[in-house]
């Protein structure tokens, strides 16, 4: 038996080789650089080709059996069905709309009375660089400023496809402030909370993206405090997603370094396992307008795991085994990409399984007043402070003197 698999795969490799020349000797003959050594050009070989092949009849394809028929129409149904589908899944219900006002006062009412006596805080709009519409943003400060530059500054980006700056976010945001920080959370396109023409704005991994970085320009224009040459940006999952690729188009230009937790990396492997409902969010936005076979380039484009070699600052991502919203399977990717192509600028970390999962460093208490502080989120947090206060210096105040007590 094993002499005649040797045979086998003798006369196998022979025959592939033996294929392999000929395709070569094919290609060879057939290109413009062999005509034009053998004193033929190719309009001479094709009228000679023409002139020799006798006319071939049109092959008839035999009729389909009723089976192939029917499996035909059942094609055409499901393509007809999916297109139904997208537009159907793209229009937003009028009372959803309503929900998400309703509940977006709500929940800045109480972002407002939790930042009260700890934090400067108030909510205040700018215009995007991409198209001018109008965003809406958190604005957080410190109650007693040290004067001007006397401030770093962190564009802070929440997540979710259609989400919006929350509560939640508020016992970290404090802490950045205690620390030093200038805190502005912006509202990008596609948000919630804000009617319907907004949130089917959204351009997923486009102008969104111009939307966070617009936050700079207001800053420079109304927050003398902030030091314009201490930014950086933080977020977590679509959030961590704006903030890899704002990194990527500013290149060192005016962030110092950003930080990306269990973030969306790559839309083209993302969409092939999150199922229909995902993938609908996506096709239908109109700069996107299509599936991924459809729009192939515009997905790796908006993609940052395929650009991390633009990125020419410090980047911290922290990543979970057990996230079943940005699954590791795809997060993995970034995390190796990064360690190839920007080893000396990128701090990683993969946590096994820990309590939260996708949430795991966000948890927070009933009260929305601290982080719940299991070990994994303690650790996650000890690294991203240590990280910004390399990069930011939150200890520096007017002048770049050190502040006391920081």
């Amino acid at each position: 038996m094993r002499f005649k698999i040797s045979t086998l795969r003798q006369r196998t490799s022979g025959f592939l080789a033996a294929a392999a020349v000929a395709s070569a000797a094919l290609v060879l003959i057939s290109s413009p650089i062999f005509a034009a050594r053998s004193g033929r050009t190719e309009p001479q070989e094709q009228a000679q080709a023409q002139a020799q092949t006798p006319p071939q009849a049109q092959v008839k394809r035999p009729p389909l059996t009723p089976e192939q028929q029917e499996i035909a129409k059942l094609r055409q149904q499901i393509r007809d069905l999916q297109t139904k589908y997208f537009e159907m899944r793209a229009k937003l219900p009028d009372a959803r709309v309503k929900t998400d006002m309703e509940n977006k006062k709500k929940d800045d009412d109480l972002i407002a009375q939790l930042s009260q006596g700890a934090v400067d805080f108030k909510k205040i709009t700018y215009a995007s660089s991409a198209e001018g519409l109008q965003i809406a943003a958190y604005l957080f400060q410190p109650l007693a400023p040290r004067g001007p530059k006397g401030h770093p500054a962190l564009i802070w980006v929440h997540g979710g496809v259609h989400s919006s700056f929350s509560s939640s976010f508020i016992p970290f945001v404090r802490q950045a402030v205690e620390r030093g920080y200038v805190v502005i959370a912006p509202d990008y396109r596609g948000s919630t909370g804000y009617g319907a023409a907004f949130y089917e704005a959204i351009d997923y991994g486009g102008y969104e993206i111009d939307d966070v970085m617009s936050a700079v320009e207001y800053l420079k224009a109304n927050v003398s405090a902030v030091d314009m040459d201490r930014i950086g940006v933080i977020g977590w999952s679509h959030g961590g997603f704006i903030a890899l690729h704002s990194l990527i188009r500013d290149q060192g230009a005016i962030l110092k370094c950003g930080y990306a937790g269990v973030p969306v990396t790559n839309l083209v492997f993302r969409l092939s396992y999150k199922g229909p409902d995902y993938v609908a969010d996506f096709a239908t936005e109109k700069r996107i307008g299509g599936q991924v076979h459809e729009k192939q380039a515009v997905y790796i484009e908006r993609s940052p795991v395929y650009h991390v070699d633009k990125i020419k600052v410090p980047v911290m991502v922290h990543v979970a085994t057990n996230d079943q919203d940005v699954n590791f399977v795809e997060d993995q990717f970034m995390i190796y990409a990064l360690q190839y192509h920007i080893p000396k600028l990128a701090e990683t970390k993969i946590y096994v399984d820990p309590p939260g999962g996708h949430s795991f460093d966000r948890l927070i208490n009933k009260e929305k007043t601290a982080p719940q502080n299991t070990p994994p989120q303690r650790d996650s947090w000890n690294r991203i402070w240590a990280f910004l206060e390399t990069n930011l210096k939150p200890y520096l105040g007017v002048e770049g003197k050190i502040v006391e007590g920081k």
